[in-house]
């Protein structure tokens, strides 16, 4: 369909228009421009996020699984849309890199992973504050802690918390980082909390979470006791729940089934028994890391270096064999005077995660204190390379040997299962990683075996990336960035072409590998949040078999052992549909945390099983893992809505978004067809192939080549409306000047039926459209109103006008005199009255939201005060009945004197509760002002353009 200007003109601003928040249409330019399957729940999220200008945040609490990360991406990509572009999003420090890469290939949206590294980096090179960045910006919680004075000192548009669960405890003095980033935080007008557990184990819990969104929700901490201490009662809890749905949205896996379909975990376990040597290998390492004083070890590092030692040793003979050098050379070097490297950071190379769990642990306060030191480190850089000479000697590797059992076993039960013959191996050591492969190449699993790591430097990983740029150069999937790119054909590699990938944990964050169904924990981390994350590359939306997951326990190793039996029973991360439960990641907390639980288990003598099982014991105590039923039933009251209700809800949205999405896209590529006509040659489906460009300003920015909407074939450049050249051909038909004219629509050749338009055909009229735009309570929407008449003075009802404008037309004449038409300016004064009407009851219902939050706020302050009165009432009561059966004058004398007291104290109170509750008050009409002053509607309208039609 070849467009006249005017409908050109019509379907961009229809394109580019600022709609209402509370809409499905605010949302879809963001859906249009998304690389995501549309799931009506995500739409539903996203809408619920962004619908009340006046809210300060909201509490995203679907469970795990649902993609929560989707949800708060298409509220960041309309914010940054709309020009709001300081946006923060504070993570887990192992989920940076997968918040990262999923906001870049979903939403095509840019982003800084600011750390210690780079945060210094670009202070050198002259950025004051490296936060105020013209990127979204991704940090940790420990980061973000650390940098509380930069991140206060930003004026952030929107700020989402990933995992905020971490900080439901603000409201207790201890939780010093809750605090601060609470602080930090305090003027951000937006918030988005994404967590599964927004409620654990007290409901002060929830009452944390919503202060950090707004204070003015809940009085202080003493007046929610009050109120909702009693769980037990119905209308407690519906009360609670009524205050706190206009900001929480909780939607649970059942409900969306339908649209998210979910395969299996199966689990797999392989025991093996270290050799002798290996056995004998590992006690001594183990009795050395025992000891109170190692000189190898820097002083507040100790108990993360253990860990790191621990995880080697458990690994490969070849993991801890280079990192036993690598302590004794630093040793060597101190003996020498010379200079020697931190240790921490010599052992990444060995130990891939150390950058993650080194962000977000604490120093030790262990301080080494050992006399004669120069001796002391001669004895342990012999020991430590005795121990490295006695790894390097073993040559049986039982673990090795498992894993080849393993993977026969595996692939036997992928062949059950009908899936493809692919499996991903995780280990946490480079070195493990190289033995692994030297392992397998002499193997059947040779041929299609393909490394992936941190730096994925090595010749195979470089040859696959070569090739892979040679054969995608000039589409979009080279984004130019050689890191993303190497990680993106190594990934393709193993699609196509492998059958093993072994990967450290580079592996476990932002790449997606639905098509394998085989996960093998060769080291076994002791974060469920990580393994959880390895198991998630796979077992995730779009996956369609059950996915195997292995892992290898040392028969000989009672605490291995332990550790499995606790991720297993206790964290269910292998088997089921959906893997770990919310209640048991949510209760963790940080999974580095629990990591230095079990490194101080493994830190004690552990040769007697009795004092293994009792330390495990005593650790699954100490979980806050499991919620009472009690508390499990507290949160569906509060939280959970009728599967009915959902289910109905969901249905429409996806109808709506579809419908929506197809509309817009179609407008797209019509829009595009007329402007593009010389440049580019269209197909019959949504693509077309660029042959020049219509501006050199779009050089560098809009390749030549194949273009889609939507994308199907991958090869083709991603056609949306932020690309620079849907920008330009949208701004082009925006800025066409245009004078009255002649058009005639020609509805036979319409590819499709518009039944209230039938009536019309043969008849004539004129046709007026303006944009209307709406400025209040900060925000600003736009709308098109368009409004005809026929020859006789009938005005067309409805939407029909906007219809009549999608019907093929040709000008027939232009620059013409057409009379005003008082009809035609009555209904369009109509139609804008109505539209200002609607706006103005919806902000008022937003209003009405609003006070209501405040005048519950003000009586839980009141109530708090008039409860410190009603405390002294009841002690005068109970002085008075001890009065009254004292046996003594002078005991009766010092309780009457204790009651006066009271009476004084009361009276006080009472004063002080008047002189409180007016500056309540004051302050509950100082805000409602404001926000009346908000409410003030600002109209601007502007006449697009005039036409004459005609019908045929």
């Amino acid at each position: 369909m070849q467009l006249t200007p005017h409908q050109s003109q019509y379907f961009a601003w229809q394109l580019t228009r600022h709609a209402a928040s509370n809409s499905l249409e605010s949302l879809a330019p963001t859906l249009v421009n998304a690389q995501i399957d549309l799931n009506p729940h995500q739409v539903e999220a996203a809408l619920f996020a962004y619908e009340n200008p006046l809210s300060k945040g909201v509490i995203l609490a679907d469970e795990v699984g649902l993609g929560k990360t989707i949800e708060a991406g298409l509220v960041i990509a309309q914010r940054w849309a709309e020009r709001k572009r300081h946006i923060l999003i504070i993570v887990p420090a192992n989920l940076r890199k997968q918040w990262h890469q999923e906001l870049q290939d979903k939403f095509g949206l840019s982003c800084l992973l600011l750390e210690s590294k780079n945060y210094n980096a670009l202070q050198k090179d002259g950025a004051r504050n490296p936060f105020a960045s013209d990127s979204i910006v991704i940090c940790s919680y420990q980061f973000a802690n650390s940098k509380a004075k930069d991140v206060k000192a930003v004026d952030w548009h929107l700020v989402v918390l990933d995992e905020a669960h971490r900080l439901r405890n603000v409201y207790k003095t201890g939780n010093v980082i809750a605090r601060t980033l609470k602080d930090s935080l305090e003027r951000v007008q937006s918030k988005i909390l994404l967590t599964a557990t927004p409620l654990q184990n007290s409901l002060l819990e929830l009452y944390g979470l919503v202060s950090l969104i707004d204070e003015r929700v809940f009085g202080d901490l003493d007046s929610f006791r009050t109120q909702f201490g009693q769980t037990n009662r119905e209308q407690t809890l519906q009360n609670l729940r009524q205050r706190i749905t206009p900001f929480c949205k909780r939607t649970l896996r059942r409900q969306v089934q339908q649209y998210v379909p979910y395969t299996k975990r199966i689990p797999l376990l392989e025991e093996f028994t270290p050799s002798q040597d290996e056995q004998e290998f590992s006690l001594l390492v183990s009795d050395y890391l025992r000891r109170p004083n190692l000189q190898a070890l820097p002083e507040g590092q100790r108990q993360l270096i253990s860990l790191v030692l621990w995880k080697l040793l458990a690994s490969s003979p070849q993991a801890i064999s280079g990192a036993l050098e690598t302590m004794a050379n630093r040793l060597q070097s101190v003996l020498d005077d010379a200079t020697s490297p931190d240790l921490l950071y010599t052992l990444d190379d060995d130990y891939e995660a150390l950058d993650e769990t080194a962000d977000e642990w604490e120093s030790d306060d262990q301080v080494n204190d050992k006399p004669n030191v120069r001796e002391a480190i001669r004895q342990e850089v012999d020991e430590l390379r005795l121990f490295r000479e006695k790894a390097d000697q073993i040559r049986d590797n039982s673990k090795g040997q498992a894993l080849l059992t393993a993977l026969e076993r595996a692939f036997s039960e992928l062949e059950r299962l009908g899936a493809a013959r692919k499996a991903i191996i995780f280990t946490e050591s480079k070195r493990t990683q190289n033995y692994l492969q030297e392992l397998l190449k002499s193997t059947s699993y040779g041929d299609g075996l393909v490394l992936f790591n941190g730096t994925n430097s090595d010749p195979q990983a470089q040859k696959i990336y070569k090739e892979w740029a040679q054969r995608h150069a000039g589409t979009d999937k080279v984004t130019g960035s050689k890191t993303a790119d190497t990680r993106a054909a190594l990934v393709d590699y193993f699609r196509e072409q492998g059958t093993v990938m072994i990967a450290t944990e580079a592996g476990a964050e932002g790449i997606n590998l639905q098509f394998c169904s085989l996960v093998i924990n060769y080291d076994l981390p002791w974060n469920p949040q990580r393994i959880e994350q390895r198991i998630g590359r796979c077992h995730r939306y779009g996956q369609r078999h059950d996915v195997v997951v292995v892992n290898f326990v040392d028969r000989t190793n009672e605490a291995d052992r332990r550790v499995y039996e606790l991720l297993a029973q206790k964290f269910q991360l292998f088997d089921g549909v959906f893997g770990a439960s919310d209640e048991v990641l949510g209760a963790i907390g940080s999974g580095i945390d629990f990591e230095r639980r079990i490194a101080q288990i493994y830190q004690q003598d552990c040769r007697d099983p009795n004092v293994i099982r009792h330390s495990f014991e005593t650790l699954q105590q100490e979980l806050a893992g499991e919620i009472s039923a009690a508390m499990q039933q507290t949160r569906q009251v509060l939280l959970e809505t009728f599967d009915e209700t959902v289910n109905a809800r969901l249905r429409q949205h996806a109808e709506d978004s579809k419908v929506i999405l197809d509309r817009y896209e179609r407008m797209l590529m019509d829009l595009s067809r007329t402007a593009l006509r010389d440049h580019a040659d269209f197909g019959a489906e949504n693509h077309f192939e660029l042959l020049s460009l219509p501006t050199p300003a779009l050089t560098n920015q809009a390749p030549l080549g194949r273009y889609e909407l939507p994308r199907r074939t991958g090869e083709s450049h991603l056609y949306r409306l932020g690309h620079p050249l849907a920008e330009w051909v949208l701004e082009q038909a925006k800025q066409i000047h245009l004078p009255a004219a002649s058009l005639r629509f020609d509805y036979a050749a319409y590819a499709g039926r518009i039944t209230t338009l039938e009536s019309y055909q043969g008849k004539r009229g004129s046709l007026q459209a303006k944009l209307v735009t709406v400025s209040a309570l900060a925000e600003a929407e736009q709308h098109i109103l368009v409004a005809a008449v026929d020859q006789h003075g009938r005005t067309l009802p409805e939407d029909d006008p906007d219809k009549l404008l999608r019907i093929p037309a040709t000008v027939t004449a232009t620059a013409i005199d057409i009379p005003d038409n008082p009809k035609l300016q009555q209904d369009l004064a109509q139609r804008k009255n109505n539209l200002l009407r609607q706006i103005n009851e919806r902000n008022l219902s937003y209003f009405d939201q609003e006070v209501q939050k405040l005048d519950a706020w003000a009586d839980d302050l009141k109530l708090g005060l008039e409860q410190e009165i009603k405390d002294i009432d009841r002690e005068i009561k109970e002085v008075r009945r001890t009065a009254a059966v004292a046996p003594t004058l002078d005991e009766k004398l010092h309780w009457q004197k204790r009651q006066r007291e009271l009476e004084t104290k009361r009276s006080k109170s009472r004063r002080e509760l008047f002189r409180r509750q007016d500056d309540i008050d004051d302050q509950r009409n100082d805000l409602i002002t404001g926000l009346e002053n908000r409410l003030q509607q600002r109209v601007e309208e502007q006449t697009l353009f005039t036409i004459e039609w005609e019908l045929v």
